[in-house]
């Protein structure tokens, strides 16, 4: 173990000088092994990732069989493939009518990237709108869409003709205007510490586009495939966007994402230039597979009906832990907000050498992330309770 950690932080580029440094053989379900035996329950999912759980034997078969059939045959694009197809179609039976056409791509990133892109192709403008606190990735377009400049500093020049207002503040609408491509917003803040908008700020937002005739562009990466209780947030606010940007559970562990519109809107990356935008991997055929495979795990199984009830259990159990400022939640997108980063910080420690799993927030020191994958039973429920229940009186 100590000779492959040392070549892991020496050969695979890293991203902060503390990595978690746990080493897995394998994982199932909720759970994570080590070589030595020692097993991590996974309470953020790979960060919104495994909402079906690891190697789940139904996404393990679809990866198995699509690879015995074909893997990568083409750019995208040019061929026709049934994975792709058959996902796409899947998708659009959640979402409103006239968002039904699915660009894939390969991450969250450039699903963002391409929504961009497109929002500013099809309105013909170049300002684009964000909100402070938002995270939307690390690409140079996401990274300019991003509301912290500690983020950001080193890296300008970004985009140009960019801004960020107040989340959930609707006296800030009044800076979208006709100059305004799209504006880019996250339903539930990922790493803002998941702060989710109202109902209220969502409609008054989408009329403001509407009347200024901006694009309206949700970020779903961490929200989507059934976190909710809904396969996007926006089911539940029954607010839709122009464009939807998904990916992290979307390939039911395997890379993929994308941005949906209407056939009318991501049209016009077909022309004026011809290939507006493209992906050599996007849509790759067992990343399709292996979502499509989840999607109707997710259905088959109800998870998506069950996520209200194992919310409810977790505020219930949790609510009376020590220097507990607030519990946000919104499904299983849960944030225990505590007095102080210090206390947050001892706490997920302890819940790490308790064999727990966590992290905090990027803009949200204070808060500890609970994401459990949606397979998460009652009973582990409980149990993940206790462990944190008991790590918090060793702790305080």
């Amino acid at each position: 173990m100590e000779k492959l950690y040392k070549q892991f932080l020496r050969h695979v580029g890293q991203t902060s000088p503390v990595p978690m440094g746990i080493e897995v053989e394998r994982a199932e379900g909720i759970y994570l092994y080590t070589p030595d035996g020692k097993r991590y329950i996974d309470l953020i999912s790979g960060v919104s990732v495994s909402n079906v759980g690891h190697s789940n034997p139904v996404v393990v078969d679809a990866v198995s069989r699509q690879a015995q059939s074909y893997m990568h045959i083409m750019v995208y694009g040019e061929m026709v493939e049934r994975p792709e197809v058959d996902f796409a179609l899947a998708i659009a039976r959640h979402t409103a009518a006239g968002l039904d056409c699915l660009y894939y791509v390969n991450s969250g990133s450039e699903a963002i990237e391409g929504a961009l892109k497109l929002a500013k192709r099809y309105t013909g403008r170049t300002e684009l709108i964000s909100f402070k606190n938002a995270y939307h990735g690390s690409t140079h377009g996401a990274l300019s869409m991003m509301g912290s400049e500690y983020f950001k500093s080193s890296f300008r020049p970004l985009l140009p003709d960019v801004r960020s207002i107040t989340f959930n503040d609707t006296a800030s609408l009044k800076e979208i205007t006709e100059r305004t491509a799209a504006v880019l917003i996250e339903p539930i803040q990922g790493e803002g510490g998941y702060f989710a908008a109202t109902p209220e700020f969502l409609s008054a937002l989408r009329a403001r586009c509407n009347e200024v005739g901006a694009l309206l562009i949700f970020d779903e990466i961490q929200s989507g495939f059934g976190r909710t209780g809904k396969l996007f947030a926006a089911e539940r606010y029954g607010i839709f966007p122009d464009i939807l940007c998904m990916a992290k559970a979307m390939g039911g562990g395997m890379p993929l994402g994308g941005f949906m519109s209407s056939f009318e809107i991501m049209n016009t990356l077909t022309f004026n230039p011809v290939l507006g935008h493209i992906t050599t991997f996007g849509g790759h055929p067992v990343s399709c597979a292996a979502g499509l495979a989840a999607l109707r795990y997710i259905e088959d199984n109800g998870l998506m009906d069950r996520v209200a009830e194992k919310e409810s259990l977790f505020r219930e159990r949790l609510a009376s832990l020590p220097h507990l400022k607030e519990i946000r939640s919104t499904g299983l997108m849960i944030a225990l907000d505590f007095e102080s980063e210090e206390i947050r910080e001892r706490l997920v420690a302890e819940c790490v050498r308790s064999g727990l799993i966590t992290e905090s927030f990027l803009f949200c020191p204070t808060a500890m992330r609970i994401a459990p994958p949606l397979t998460i039973t009652t009973e582990q429920v409980e149990s993940v309770c206790d462990i944190i229940k008991k790590a918090a009186e060793r702790v305080f």
